[in-house]
């Protein structure tokens, strides 16, 4: 699971191998489960109803999703998950925010900080680059030949959205966090194809890094996202498509 950056890196995802996938579900069953504890019933329970939405938008099956929903009071029992944000620098100065679901504080701050000090990298301060980036609601869509720019245009004001941009095959929605939910639910409504669904941080820039960089810059990411703990990576750092697909 990478951090947002354009929509060619989107549709590599695509091509990730089983394995990589089924650490993917992995980590999508341990946020569904966690969502749903307390409360399993997604039509009262938003934050579950986001969760999975994010889930079927990185093609998860049902089965397995309601897998996740079950663990929520079986398997997780009294074990507590905290939610952790992680910011630091990437070699090149690269800024990159770490989102972790743990039930061990320590286990997680270790794994990451040396995790990243042996790329190149370090963790930094609370806040020292969530500033470089901007939180919304963000959406994939599929553009189809029914779905149109007006018909798109006229979704996102109906649906509260702020914005969207258009991409040869796909729609990009933008919205407050706040908004998240209602505008998810609303797309939902009108039967479009997510091809991502998730409250993100977006970088304001991108930066580049040469080839040697860029290189370790990578080898960090896939180390931290083989991390049990880590959900999402976010990053400022232009990435070709053949690197997003390694």
């Amino acid at each position: 699971m990478s951090g947002h950056s354009k929509w060619h890196n989107i549709q590599a995802k695509k091509g990730k191998t089983d394995a990589a996938r089924g650490a993917m579900f992995t980590k999508l069953g341990r946020e569904i489960a966690v969502a749903a504890k307390g409360n399993p019933n997604p039509e009262t329970n938003s934050k579950l109803a986001d969760a999975i939405a994010k889930a079927k938008a990185n093609n998860m099956p049902n089965d397995t999703i309601k897998r996740s929903i079950a663990k929520a009071a079986g398997e997780l029992g009294d074990k507590e998950y905290k939610e952790l944000t992680y910011e630091g620098y990437g070699v090149g100065g690269a800024a990159v925010i770490i989102t972790t679901l743990t039930d061990n504080v320590n286990r997680t701050a270790g794994d990451v900080r040396s995790t990243m000090s042996k790329c190149g990298g370090q963790m930094g301060n609370s806040g020292c680059v969530s500033y470089m980036f901007d939180k919304k609601g963000y959406l994939a869509i599929e553009r189809t030949p029914a779905l149109d720019e007006d018909t798109m245009m006229e979704y996102c004001l109906d649906s509260g959205a702020d914005d969207y941009t258009a991409q040869d095959d796909a729609y990009e929605v933008y919205c407050a966090p706040e908004n998240f939910s209602a505008v998810r639910s609303y797309l939902e409504g009108k039967g479009v194809n997510f091809f991502e669904a998730a409250v993100k941080m977006i970088p304001q820039n991108y930066i580049t890094l040469d080839p040697d960089k860029q290189e370790t810059f990578v080898k960090m990411l896939d180390r931290l996202n083989e991390l049990d703990d880590v959900q999402d990576i976010y990053h400022n750092v232009e990435l070709p498509e053949e690197d997003d697909e390694d």
